[in-house]
């Protein structure tokens, strides 16, 4: 008996496939498991994820909005470099929105979650990481900051700081050899989400902004 046709694709199927597309290359670029410079074949990534070159193409659009790939005509796609330049800026614009997102995190968020940034801030507490799992303790600073800015529940907001948390991660990233540890940036957290999990708005503020200067400094000392 001959297979059934395919059916073509919805326009919300090829939709959750971008975003599920974009989310993935987002953060390999992100981890630097793109490196920078790195072309970008929309076929090869298509392979690699599973998906169509439609929602990779559709993906790498909205990379290029992020600032993380950038397109030539004629030449390609690439993964863009890392300008440390930028830091100063980007670092600006996070001391004034990470404190922010953090004192609306402690005023808005759910009982969920409440419960899941205490959860998070349980798995950290326990962690004892060894010297070649810096990668690793990164994907937890992702992971608390988009916490934190989804708690905060403002769209606007949370895409404005995922956009220059990505930026600064990938910076961050790039050193990362040159850091003797990151263990204490990453234990920070325990206390930050414990006080939006408690409602202790003026605390968490406080402890967002330290975290995001001390990061910019520890940087710098290794530049």
């Amino acid at each position: 008996m001959n297979a059934l046709p395919a059916l073509p694709l919805t326009e919300d199927a090829v939709l959750s496939q971008a975003e599920a597309a974009y989310r993935q290359l987002r953060d390999k670029l992100i981890m630097l498991e793109i490196r920078p410079g790195e072309p970008i074949n929309d076929g090869q990534l298509a392979a690699e994820l599973g998906f169509g070159r439609t929602p990779v193409r559709e993906a790498i659009k909205r990379l290029e909005t992020d600032h993380l790939v950038i397109s030539y005509p004629r030449r390609g796609t690439f993964a863009t470099t890392v300008d440390f330049t930028e830091l100063a800026d980007v670092s600006e614009i996070r001391e004034l929105l990470e404190p922010l997102a953090a004192r609306r995190a402690a005023k808005r968020a759910n009982t969920a979650m409440r419960q899941e940034l205490l959860d998070v801030a349980q798995k950290i507490s326990q962690m004892d990481p060894g010297p070649g799992e810096s990668r690793d303790l990164m994907r937890y600073d992702l992971t608390v900051h988009r916490l934190i800015y989804r708690a905060a529940a403002n769209a606007h907001l949370e895409d404005t700081l995922i956009r220059y948390d990505n930026l600064a991660t990938r910076i961050w990233c790039l050193v990362l050899d040159k850091v003797p540890s990151i263990s204490g940036h990453i234990s920070e957290h325990v206390e930050l989400l414990q006080a939006v999990a408690e409602g202790d708005a003026d605390k968490a503020g406080e402890l967002a902004l330290h975290h995001v200067t001390s990061f910019e400094e520890s940087i710098r000392k290794v530049l």
